[in-house]
């Protein structure tokens, strides 16, 4: 059986969201995100934005075979807004992903149960609002080989549809290439196999 070589992202940043629940409001955002530093960018923007906020409330999850996630209650009770939030990134299956929920207080107190289901409902809002796509886990090659040997590497990149991600050639050729996970052993196989040619995962 193959392993699974795809994950779940979504597309773009979604359009804002509101939840209201006795008077207070709770704006809720998803965002693409491939590193901690994209991250804190939009954690920075979106204070900016609603500086007068009481509460900015998030959990992101990174990674596609291994995961690296965080869930972060922003003064809330403890477990009464990031694990919500990060709970339905769960549900949704997603990954490279940060939603954030800022919060209006808005004079009367929810309890922790109405915490718990204004985030993970405005979570689960702003998922529903993005555009969810598929991709692929892929795994990229250096192809190292003579001029003189370029129609044999051409004619396998061809042959195998694979998807060229930076060349130079010259005398020295170079070639990087990016396949998808469950390909690879073809791949690697098929320029091993090459006399004069040498791959090497990067």
């Amino acid at each position: 059986m193959k392993e699974k070589d795809t994950y779940k992202t979504i597309e773009k940043p979604s359009e804002e969201v509101l939840f209201k629940d006795k008077n207070s409001k709770f704006f809720g955002y998803a965002f693409p995100v491939s590193t901690e530093d994209d991250v804190k960018n939009h954690l920075t923007e979106l204070k900016k934005t609603h500086h007068a906020a009481r509460h900015c409330c998030y959990a992101y999850q990174l990674g596609t075979e291994t995961f690296q996630f965080r869930a972060n209650d922003d003064g809330e009770p403890n477990n009464s807004a990031g694990m919500p939030i990060y709970g339905q990134i769960q549900s949704f299956e997603v990954t490279n992903v940060l939603i954030v929920v800022i919060r209006y207080f808005g004079g009367v107190k929810l309890g922790v149960g109405g915490l718990i289901n204004a985030y993970k409902t405005t979570a689960q809002l702003a998922l529903e609002n993005a555009v969810i796509i598929e991709k692929t886990i892929n795994i990229t090659y250096l192809i190292s080989f003579d001029y003189k040997n370029m129609n044999k590497v051409m004619r396998i990149i061809k042959e195998k549809n694979l998807h060229v991600v930076n060349q130079t050639l010259e005398l020295d050729c170079k070639i990087t290439i990016s396949t998808r996970k469950n390909n690879s052993n073809i791949v690697l196989e098929s320029f091993d196999n090459l006399f004069e040619v040498t791959i090497i995962a990067i």
